[in-house]
Order: structure tokens, then C-alpha cells, then sequence
């Protein structure tokens, strides 16, 4: 035991007093601080290409163009907005088309969602991949293809009209067929893809659900109204915003197909930004009408967001 205590003894002073060791701190700072260090470039490219863009519109739509000199106007751009005819034509025609092709859309695309996911269905392989290319067709170029379907003179679907003795409808030249012409434009561009989102809703919720109220004696329609509606209340809330946000932004089927006529019959609000800012050059009056067209989206889609939260409780 004296052996012992003298070979620790024997220890330099310094060493009986050095504590024990602690862990280094990272160099690059407190570790809650980490995850943000990560973050870094997805936040650095989200100020520079999405936030300074957004800032910037904002100034640009309190200016002016006046002689080629940039002028602050203020709120001139907005008053401006409020008292402009052909805007109120313009958002006329996009709430038509949203009431008119949103519900259409939808409707079809539960419909179709439901025979996909039946078992009665032979070939659903190939049926969801028929009525999901449309989506992969890019806008431009499917918009110069229902041009040459629907064109007055010798187009497809007239040939086929006067093929069973039906005349040939003015599509692209009548205020009240060149709307419908973009109605069933953008339908068959995006059922499908809505009835793909509906069917991947529709494989989580669980069988048992349908067979108990089955062997409860409901039928059909009752199985689709008190277990299908409920169950797609997630991916409907999701396509009908989505959709909703789409159509007010509605410009690269009225620009092909019509180019906002005839006599501004399908001139939306994507197209009138286009025509002030790129036709007239004047981005400041552009600049406000997107900033109306943002709250207007903002407005709908906190509205369609609370009434189907209100539904789910």
C-alpha cells in the first residue's frame, strides 16, 4: 500500500490538478445551429430567385414608365386596376371557365379514379397509363392540337359532326364555343391526373371498410357517398386548390387556341398581364395586375382551405 501511494505521489504536481478532459465544441458553432448551416443554399437560392423577384414586382408595380424614365406613382397602378373595364372582362371570363371546367374536371377524374381501382377492371395497367400521358404533352403543343381539331374550316371534329349530319360549329371564332372549346381543352389535359392523385388516395383507405358495410347491407352508392367521398376529403382539397390556382393563372390555351378572342371573349387574366407587359411595355401596370391576381388566389384558396377543414371535423 506505502508502494502505491508513493508511485501516485510520485505524479507531477500538474497533473493531480488537470480536470478531466471535456469534449471540443464544433468549431462551426453551437449544434442547434447545424441543420440551418444545411439549410444554407436551399435558403440563399430561395431569397435570391423567389423573394427578391416577388420584392421587386412590388416596387416595379408603384412605378411608371413615363418618357423612359422610371417615375414612382404609388398606388396610381391599383386605382388604375379598379376602374379598368377590360380587367373585369378579363376576370370574368377566368371565374367562368373555373366554375365550368374545376367541377367538370373533377367530377370525371373521381369517376375514373374509382373504375381504375376496381377489380373488375381488366387491363388497369394500361388504362391509367392511357388517361395520365395527356399530362406529360406539353402546353403549347397540345394547344396547337385542339387548333387543328377544332378548326372551323376543315378541322377533325367537324369532319366527324358532319360525318352524322350535324353542321359544323364556329369552335375557335364564337364567344360562346371558343370557351368551351378551352373547357374540354384543359379537361382532357388534366383528368387524368387528377383521377392518378384520387387512385393513390383511394388504395389507402382500408378494404375491411367496404366489406362491413357491405355485409350491412348497404349498397353501392351508399359504400361510395359514406366511405369513398370521406376518404378522398385529402386528395380533393389538394386537387381542387391546385386546380382552382391553375385556372386563374389560365394562359397558354386561350394564347394558342384563340389568342383571347374572339372579341376578348376568352381573354383571362394571365393573358391581359401578358398583353401590358410584353405588348405595351408597360410592367408596372403588369406588375399590379399580378399583384391582384396573388390576392385574389390567396383570398379563394384560404376560403376552399377552411370549408373543407369545417367538412373534416
Amino acid at each position: 500500500m506505502n508502494a502505491l501511494l508513493e508511485t501516485v505521489d510520485e505524479r507531477p504536481a500538474t497533473d493531480r490538478r488537470r480536470p478531466p478532459s471535456r469534449r471540443r465544441r464544433s468549431s462551426i458553432g453551437h449544434p442547434r445551429l447545424t441543420p440551418y448551416l444545411f439549410l444554407l443554399p436551399t435558403i440563399l437560392l430561395f431569397l435570391g430567385f423567389k423573394l427578391y423577384p416577388y420584392l421587386s414586382a412590388f416596387w416595379v408595380s408603384l412605378t411608371q414608365n413615363v418618357g423612359g424614365v422610371t417615375a414612382f406613382v404609388g398606388l396610381d397602378n391599383y386605382i388604375r386596376l379598379a376602374q379598368d373595364p377590360l380587367f373585369y372582362t378579363a376576370l370574368g371570363n377566368t371565374f367562368l371557365i373555373l366554375v365550368v371546367q374545376v367541377p367538370l374536371m373533377l367530377a370525371l377524374g373521381i369517376v375514373l379514379s374509382v373504375a381504375f381501382n376496381s377489380m373488375l377492371l381488366k387491363w388497369r395497367a394500361f388504362w391509367r397509363t392511357t388517361y395520365f400521358v395527356p399530362i406529360v404533352m406539353g402546353l403549347v403543343a397540345y394547344g396547337i392540337l385542339f387548333r387543328a381539331l377544332f378548326d372551323s374550316g376543315d378541322g377533325v371534329v367537324n369532319e366527324l359532326l358532319g360525318a352524322i349530319g350535324i353542321g359544323p360549329i364556329p369552335w375557335l371564332v364564337d364567344p360562346f364555343w371558343a370557351k368551351i372549346s378551352i373547357v374540354l381543352a384543359m379537361t382532357w389535359h388534366y383528368t387524368g391526373q387528377n383521377a392518378i392523385i384520387y387512385l393513390a388516395q383511394l388504395q389507402s383507405i382500408p378494404g375491411e371498410l367496404y366489406e362491413a358495410a357491405q355485409v350491412d347491407g348497404a349498397n353501392g352508392w351508399q359504400r361510395f357517398w359514406n366511405i369513398t367521398m370521406p376518404g378522398l376529403r385529402p386528395a380533393l382539397l389538394l386537387t381542387v386548390i391546385l386546380s382552382t390556382i391553375g385556372t386563374l393563372q389560365l394562359f397558354d390555351e386561350p394564347y394558342v387556341l384563340t389568342n383571347g378572342g374572339p372579341d376578348n371573349a376568352t381573354l383571362t387574366i394571365g393573358m391581359y398581364l401578358y398583353q401590358n407587359g410584353f405588348r405595351y411595355f408597360d410592367f408596372g401596370y403588369a406588375s399590379a395586375i399580378g399583384y391582384a391576381l396573388t390576392l385574389i388566389i390567396a383570398v379563394i384558396s384560404l376560403i376552399q382551405f377552411r370549408l373543407f377543414k369545417e367538412k373534416t371535423r
